[in-house]
């Protein structure tokens, strides 16, 4: 029997044919169920800082996350960032590709489902500074951080943190001056309760660990008592 509630859906979809971000192929998702098989791949990670590790590692720290604690608790990554991946992360940042957010949630939901992490109780994005936040107009972090909340039935808190300086772009910054960049950049809004609390922290990428280091020294010295971090995409340690 034809539901006439989905038939203004199904028409909207002939109408306006979609295509796979990444082949271009005819598909009713950002990114195709073949690309998605062919490119996100499941990696046995440092559950520390998500790094890639040697099946024998499994569960283990690594030996970097041994040497220097970091002050987060852990990490779930979808994916490595790399070709042809990394192009999806440039396209929601810099080019408002929206449609990939609520994709880049499931597929970090899907990995979560795979490390089975303690989840938080609540979940906040990574914030941008007002002066770039008003240049593009959105934050990647939180667009990707309200499906995941959905997804993994956990409460979102977007302005739990606060960017109290605005700093250049990580990506910008030589590797050696990215931990002083973002030092001092960060506040916990003083609505914003976390004494005790796990607090899931969600961004698009993860390069040095910098910033989401920063951002859980904040939120533990705030009282914090376990941050984990959720990214789509981690920097291998060799780019």
């Amino acid at each position: 029997m034809l539901d006439l509630r989905a038939l203004p859906g199904r028409l909207l979809g002939a109408m306006l044919p979609s295509a796979c971000a990444l082949c271009g192929a005819y598909s009713d998702r950002a990114v195709c169920p073949a690309c998605e098989q062919a490119y996100v791949l499941p990696v046995t990670r440092c559950p520390c800082c998500a790094n890639p590790a040697g099946s024998a590692d499994l569960g283990r720290h690594c030996g970097a996350c041994l040497a220097d604690s970091p002050a987060f608790d852990a990490t779930v990554a979808a994916c490595d960032y790399a070709a042809p991946l990394d192009s999806l992360v440039l396209q929601l940042k810099f080019g408002a590709q929206l449609a990939l957010a609520p994709w880049m949630a499931r597929m970090l939901h899907g990995a979560v489902a795979r490390a089975a992490p303690a989840l938080p109780d609540v979940l906040c994005p990574v914030p941008l500074g007002p002066a770039r936040l008003v240049e593009r107009g959105y934050n990647q972090a939180l667009e990707v951080a309200r499906p995941l909340a959905g997804a993994l039935r956990v409460a979102i808190a977007p302005r739990l943190l606060q960017r109290v300086r605005e700093t250049p772009a990580q990506s910008n910054a030589a590797p050696g001056e990215r931990k002083k960049n973002v030092r001092g950049a960060f506040g916990v809004n003083a609505a914003g309760d976390v004494r005790g609390r796990h607090v899931g922290v969600v961004d698009d990428v993860m390069s040095s660990g910098h910033t989401l280091d920063e951002v859980a020294t904040v939120l533990k010295r705030a009282g914090a008592a376990r941050v984990t971090n959720f990214v789509f995409a981690r920097t291998p340690p060799h780019a």
